[in-house]
Order: structure tokens, then C-alpha cells, then sequence
């Protein structure tokens, strides 16, 4: 029997991605940090230059953060999904420096003191964040000559800013939640971020294999 559709944005991403099948779920292999999710070779943690300390905003199952964390970076991941995040303490409890923390990100960026030599995510929670509210807190919470990074799926023309997003493609589930989803060309990106004191910004669209597919689009900027 299936259970309610989610009512909230954070019950939402509780739905995401369940496991299906006989046993446990296998964790991830961690054997590299990827900004877009995809097999092929491409960018990876050298973008976030040799951070002592890294907050992931929105790590879902966490290899990248485990990936961070086996390199020796400190490394702090934030998501508000209670799934996603006992998922992934799970999966990486014997990962020395490295803690998941459930949480809002803007909330803990507003309560949490400590400043992060890199802070990313990868089509994480700044996908999902108004940029006007969480830029202004990365932007305070990340070290003098630090990284932010994020990726997100390339746009589609003409549909930047807030998107809506239903709850219609978990499987066998209607629901009238909406989840919004920020996104931006390159060049929109690179306005909000020197706006809002970045310098240095850089974007790429990483391609996607599949010709038919839309690519990653990859910022990153420095405090």
C-alpha cells in the first residue's frame, strides 16, 4: 500500500529515491566527486581548490561528501530530509570527519558560527533555495579566498527564476504540493553572484552524453 503523498518540500525529498528490492541498499562507491551525477569523466573536487573544511549544501545520499571526507577535508553536509539524511549517516558511519546535520541550510547558516573553506552543491539545495535568501548566508559563512560551487541541470530557455515543480513523478502518487526550483543561465548566475559580493565566477554547461538530454550547468565563485 502506498503511503500519503508528501505534504511539505521536506517529505517530499523524504520520497525521493526509495529503495526498492530485497536486502539493503548498497551505499554509493565515493570513488570520485561528480558535479553532474553521471558516470563520464569531467570536473571534480579540484574546482573547490585543497579545503581543510567543506559545507555540501543538500548531499542526498552523500558521496560526494564521503569522497571529500576520505581526501581529509572536515566536511559538514546539511539537508532538511530526515530520510536522506539517516540514509546516508548509514551509509558512511565509519567516515571519520564527516557529519550530516538535518537541517533547513539558510537555518543553519544562520545558527551555525563556523566559517567553511569551500561550501558546494551539487543539484543540491541551491537548485531549491532562493538565491536572494542562501547567497547572502553563504557569502557570510565562507573563509576569505574560499569556493562556493554548485551545479544544477541546464535551463531550458526562457525558463529562469523560481520554477514550479510538481509532485506527480513519484511513482504511483498524486499530490498537490508544489516544490520550486530556482535556475539560471550563466550569465543570470554570474549577475546574482557579483550582487551579492562574489568575485571570480566562473560557468560552464558540462554536455550531457546523451545528445537528446540537457547538460549540467556548473558555477563556481570565490568570497
Amino acid at each position: 500500500m502506498l503511503s500519503a503523498a508528501p505534504s511539505t518540500p521536506a517529505e517530499y525529498w523524504d520520497k525521493y529515491k526509495p529503495h526498492r528490492g530485497e536486502g539493503p541498499q548498497p551505499r554509493p562507491a565515493a570513488d570520485r566527486f561528480s558535479w553532474t551525477g553521471l558516470d563520464e569523466e569531467g570536473p571534480g573536487a579540484e574546482l573547490l581548490g585543497s579545503p581543510a573544511t567543506a559545507l555540501d549544501l543538500g548531499p542526498a545520499e552523500g558521496e560526494n561528501a564521503a569522497f571529500l571526507a576520505r581526501a581529509g577535508v572536515e566536511v559538514t553536509a546539511v539537508d532538511f530530509s530526515a530520510v536522506q539524511v539517516d540514509r546516508a549517516r548509514a551509509f558512511w558511519a565509519d567516515e571519520p570527519g564527516l557529519t550530516f546535520v538535518l537541517a533547513d541550510v539558510c537555518t543553519f547558516l544562520d545558527d551555525d558560527p563556523r566559517e567553511y573553506e569551500a561550501v558546494y552543491s551539487t543539484w543540491g539545495a541551491v537548485w531549491f533555495a532562493d538565491p536572494e535568501q542562501l547567497f547572502p548566508r553563504v557569502a557570510a559563512r565562507l573563509a576569505p579566498g574560499g569556493v562556493f560551487g554548485f551545479s544544477h541541470r541546464e535551463p531550458v530557455t526562457g525558463q529562469y527564476g523560481a520554477q514550479r515543480m510538481g509532485g506527480k513523478w513519484l511513482k504511483g502518487r498524486e499530490t498537490d504540493l508544489t516544490v520550486l526550483r530556482w535556475q539560471y543561465g550563466p550569465g543570470q548566475w554570474a549577475d546574482i553572484l557579483k550582487r551579492h559580493g562574489f568575485a571570480a565566477v566562473r560557468t560552464e554547461v558540462l554536455p550531457n552524453p546523451d545528445r537528446a538530454a540537457l547538460g549540467t550547468l556548473l558555477v563556481t565563485a570565490k568570497a
